[in-house]
């Protein structure tokens, strides 16, 4: 029996999520946590064999997140669940020690099938993720979302992270987010390297 805990904190994907593993004679899904706290909190007393893992959550950075859950209980294999298909962030959340990535338009038993892959220690690409992957590397850079591009704006008038998200309306764990997730996507150090980035590349 596979132990999992899936760390998802949009309601409609992670029933989604529980009713194609209740299905499943071999997976047993002990807990659904929405937030990267809750999940640190739940490891406390928990050991499941594998974490599904959103990486965009309200709190947290999932690619953070899992270099955390892999620093402190290394034998757990983590399978990121996303709709980003970056090549960047696949390759920072796999850098970071996730087993596997899967696109959240993959077919259900890719789902399965990659929790099985990664128990066997394989690591586990979702054919959407994997296309990304072999494509060349160019020198096009990923779009900003508009939310990202509000926010590095933003950053680059100097704002803090808590006065853009009093402008927002946002919690100030989201603008965090949105700033590591960038730092991720344009494969840069720091703030000051993605905003000099940004305005060269006209991305702002």
């Amino acid at each position: 029996m596979i132990n999992l805990l899936v760390v998802e904190d949009h309601p409609l994907v992670a029933e989604g999520l529980k009713a194609i593993f209740e299905r499943e004679k071999e997976i047993r899904c002990l807990h659904i946590v929405s937030s990267g706290k809750d999940l640190m909190a739940k490891l406390l007393h928990c050991r499941p064999d594998v974490i599904v893992m959103d990486i965009n959550l309200p709190d947290s950075n999932g690619l953070d997140l899992c270099k955390q859950v892999k620093t402190s209980y290394p034998a757990i294999h983590v399978l990121a669940l996303s709709i980003n298909n970056e090549k960047s962030i696949i390759k920072t959340m796999m850098d970071n020690g996730a087993s596997g990535y899967i696109l959240k338009d993959a077919a259900q038993y890719e789902i399965v099938d990659a929790i099985k892959t990664v128990m066997q220690r394989r690591t586990y690409f979702s054919l959407s993720a994997s296309t990304t992957l072999k494509q060349p590397d160019t020198r096009t850079l990923p779009v900003l979302t508009r939310r990202e591009k509000e926010i590095l704006t933003k950053i680059a008038d100097g704002l803090t992270n808590q006065q853009i998200a009093d402008q927002l309306f946002v919690d100030v764990s989201t603008v965090s987010s949105h700033r590591k997730n960038m730092l991720a996507k344009y494969d840069v150090q720091n703030t000051a390297q993605l905003i000099k980035l940004a305005i060269t590349e006209k991305l702002i």
